[in-house]
């Protein structure tokens, strides 16, 4: 199995490409965002080690470039920063996993593995649906050339619906997934929240893409309505 180690203190490069190579697999190196880049677009890897903390371009906007171009090699991100939203800004630009420093080698070599046996499945890190377009990382919603604010709560109602395009998903799963698995307030709170986004993603532009299925909840239509 070939691996793809992109960091920038050479003496942990080199440590972790001996230990990966007496496991048996072929590793490669990287010092900076660049030449990790170049190296990824150019060869075929199975898993990529990519720290955060990069020269001429950080792990992020290696990660976020590969995901852009349609490139789902599993990737697993490394960092000194173990803030939860540090972790959370890895995982959303499309990274698979992520490890903070110090690690333990074994947990690495068990999390590279694991990443190997899930391979690499399309998941593509912004959502479209036609010409609409969410972005869970940048927090952005499209409609074609034109940016579309929502609140919070809207936001993620959009999300949740847009990961589940052209499926009927019930009001309940609705308030378990956006609002609280033990939400006990009104449920039409969904109703009046769908009309809010219909107002803002479909009626603006002459589009039905957020549709009532009687009796059943919701859909998204995936061509975007």
């Amino acid at each position: 199995m070939r691996v793809l180690v992109v960091e920038d203190e050479k003496g942990l490069a080199r440590a972790l490409q001996r230990g990966l190579s007496a496991e048996g697999f072929a590793v490669e190196l990287a010092h900076d965002g660049r030449d990790g880049l170049f190296l990824a677009r150019e060869n075929d890897y199975d898993v990529i080690v990519l720290d955060v903390m990069l020269p001429s371009l950080s792990g992020y906007r290696v990660c976020r470039t590969l995901r852009a171009e349609g490139n789902w090699v599993p990737i697993l991100m490394l960092s000194a920063k173990d803030g939860e939203y540090d972790q959370a800004d890895g995982l959303d630009i499309g990274a698979d996993d992520y490890l903070t420093k110090p690690f333990s080698y074994v947990v690495l070599v068990a999390r590279i593995r694991a990443l190997l046996r899930r391979g690499a499945p399309a998941r593509p890190s912004v959502l479209t649906a036609g010409d609409l377009e969410l972005d869970p990382s940048a927090r952005t919603v499209r409609r074609g050339a034109v940016d579309v604010a929502l609140t919070a709560r809207e936001f993620s109602l959009l999300e949740f619906l847009m990961r589940r395009r052209d499926e009927v998903v019930s009001k309940l799963d609705i308030l378990q997934h956006v609002w609280d698995a033990h939400y006990d307030g009104d449920p039409n709170v969904v109703e009046v929240y769908v009309g809010y986004l219909r107002r803002k993603i479909d009626t603006p532009f002459g589009r039905r893409a957020l549709q009532t299925v009687r009796g059943a909840g919701y859909r998204l239509a995936g061509d975007g309505g």
